[in-house]
């Protein structure tokens, strides 16, 4: 009761979503298969495995359903998902949150690396990065046509470099992304700088990878690093003596899916989980960072 208490007084109200964990239970709850269908995720595999030559199991419970998913219900949870609301993306590669967003009435600003940045070249031959053409954003018409191109702006974009003209958005969100910034310490710092982005109030949700196997060793530096507990809670303690909010879950799943990790070549072992994962030999799973900003 106490805890409840102390929720409240910070966020006004108790969220079910904070700061947390991938799990399995989440995935397989009502509130995510709804939004799951709505944002048309299959399809999303569906595409990327033609591209990329890859066969990903249908049905399969998957980390970036759950990332997807999650973002989307964080942010209608808080009332972002709501017309007139202004959201910023963040490497939005070819995913389907721009358009799911714009069709429930948001300004969107979707923004990726420039085809002129080498970083993107990899991203852009998996088919992961928007590469400037924005009609991908809505491939699978989540979104009616004129609305979309109403509503949804593109913008190239380094998230090591994010201008100060970008600003005055009532949320920002990025899908695993803030890993592959080159270092974990660059990770840390976009995760300071996107607050200028937002309005006083404002929120941000940020998914990416997170070490299981251990708080001390992981990978911190190159094209994929993995945050550790004490990372996270780093970062926590920033926020707060900041004025901003964080409030932080770590609590794993027991499901079945959450006691398997995928190796590589992934899909191969066991076709209905790929939630956990080896990664340069770290078991790894996804985790969602919410942050509010102050209201100064």
């Amino acid at each position: 009761m106490l805890f409840n208490s102390l929720l409240t007084k910070l966020y006004g109200h108790k969220y079910q979503f904070k700061s947390s964990i991938c799990k399995q239970e989440q995935l397989e709850s009502e509130k995510f298969k709804k939004i799951y269908e709505e944002l048309q995720v299959s399809k999303w595999f569906e595409d990327f495995s033609k591209i990329n030559n890859i066969s990903i199991p249908k049905n399969i419970l998957h980390r970036k359903s759950w990332e997807y998913v999650y973002i989307a219900l964080v942010l209608k949870e808080r009332g972002m998902l709501e017309q007139g609301k202004k959201g910023l993306g963040f490497a939005v590669g070819t995913e389907p949150l721009p358009a799911y967003f714009a069709s429930k009435g948001c300004s969107i600003l979707a923004t990726d690396l420039g085809m002129d940045n080498v970083a993107a070249n990899n991203w852009i031959s998996t088919g992961q990065n928007a590469s400037g053409n924005i009609d991908i954003l809505n491939r699978n018409n989540l979104c009616k046509k004129e609305i979309f191109m109403e509503r949804v702006k593109y913008k190239n974009l380094d998230m090591n470099n994010i201008p100060d003209a970008i600003k005055d958005f009532d949320f920002c969100w990025s899908s695993c992304a803030i890993e592959h910034l080159g270092s974990l310490n660059k990770s840390k710092q976009f995760l300071k700088n996107m607050l200028k982005t937002l309005k006083p109030g404002g929120w941000a949700v940020h998914t990416t990878e997170f070490n299981l196997s251990s708080n001390e060793d992981t990978i911190t530096e190159g094209d994929s690093v993995i945050y550790r507990k004490k990372d996270v809670q780093e970062i926590a303690k920033w926020l707060k003596r900041e004025g901003h909010e964080i409030c932080l879950d770590f609590s794993l799943g027991n499901k079945e899916g959450d006691l398997f990790t995928d190796q590589p070549p992934y899909y191969q072992i066991n076709p209905k989980y790929h939630l956990r994962l080896n990664i340069g030999g770290y078991d790894s799973t996804s985790f969602g960072f919410v942050i509010r900003k102050h209201n100064k």
